[in-house]
């Protein structure tokens, strides 16, 4: 009984010390914790800028990008000869989209132009069926439900489309226009600002080809000397390509009317930002001196310029 009773009395003990350990521990982690620098949040995830609807609906996804006449021209070419159904030309005013179409095609076929409605298209593509159809700038109809529908049915990738109109009865009668007719006209439609304004618009451009043209300045520059007579002018925007911002054929037309007026026509620029490394590289781009890009590169570093890669930095701005 003695012993037992030792024997408890051992264990009690060793509770009470094993107690206080504890608590010693506990108070120690306590201490630590308050005297611990204050925990650093996590970084916060950057949140996406989302961009406008506007902004998305831009340029549809599956686009191609054109940057020179030569390869524009190709893709013309190829719907003359009656390669595609539906080629649809996205690109910025004045780089000749549609004069260039209407070189490709001889003048011929049917252009659908300015405020045209869907219902004036409609007898439009009757009284020139099977012809080549050219909708040149018309936001209204593929903004416009009966128009969108209109344009589905006519660019269907069948050689025979059938195009239909159910309204408007007696004014399609009074000039004998029957409300259906089938036609295996193909279509180019030329936009500055095509956008894909809802589903149906988007299933209409995933029934062709669409094409985003934006050449850059010097390429813009040759194309205006294959018509452009006026030399001094002509000369004076080789030398100051880095200038333009906005690259259009329409700046050679607007700096002759003001030379023609006894005006400053160097005005046509005036609001553009000079910059000489950029003039250099336009000026070594456009000259015939050099036979190879390594040899225009060394002329950039060697006149001031700049190092190689700021000369391909200003390539690209000026040949994109």
């Amino acid at each position: 009984m003695i012993e037992e009773k030792k024997t408890t009395g051992d264990a009690a003990t060793q509770g009470g010390q094993g107690g206080e350990k504890r608590a010693e521990s506990s108070n120690s982690v306590n201490t630590e914790l308050r005297n611990a620098p204050p925990a650093t949040p996590p970084p916060a995830k950057k949140r996406r800028r989302k961009r406008s609807a506007r902004q998305r609906s831009r340029l549809p996804k599956k686009v191609l990008c054109v940057t020179t006449y030569e390869r524009l021209g190709e893709y013309l070419a190829a719907f003359a000869e009656g390669h595609f159904h539906l080629l649809i030309l996205v690109g910025s005013g004045g780089l000749a989209k549609s004069r260039s179409v209407r070189a490709v095609l001889g003048g011929k076929g049917c252009w659908i132009e300015g405020n045209a409605t869907p219902f004036g298209m409609y007898v439009k593509l009757y009284r020139h069926r099977d012809e080549f159809v050219v909708i040149d700038d018309v936001d209204a109809i593929y903004a416009d439900r009966s128009g969108v529908r209109l344009l589905k049915c006519l660019c269907q990738t069948e050689e025979e489309k059938a195009v239909a109109w159910h309204s408007d009865a007696r004014s399609l009668e009074r000039q004998r226009i029957p409300r259906e007719f089938t036609t295996k006209s193909r279509v180019v439609i030329i936009s500055n600002d095509w956008q894909t304004l809802n589903k149906n618009v988007a299933a209409l451009q995933d029934r062709g080809h669409v094409l985003h043209f934006e050449p850059g300045a010097l390429e813009v520059h040759r194309e205006a000397g294959r018509w452009f007579d006026d030399v001094e002018i002509y000369e004076w925007f080789a030398k100051n390509l880095e200038r333009v911002r906005e690259p259009s054929l329409r700046h050679y037309v607007r700096a002759r009317e003001l030379k023609a007026a006894g005006m400053d026509w160097t005005a046509v620029l005036a609001a553009e930002d000079e910059n000489k490394r950029a003039r250099l590289a336009a000026e070594l781009l456009e000259s015939t001196e050099y036979d190879s890009t390594g040899a225009r590169v060394q002329a950039f570093v060697q006149r001031g310029g700049g190092c190689r890669a700021t000369f391909f930095n200003y390539r690209r701005y000026l040949l994109k």
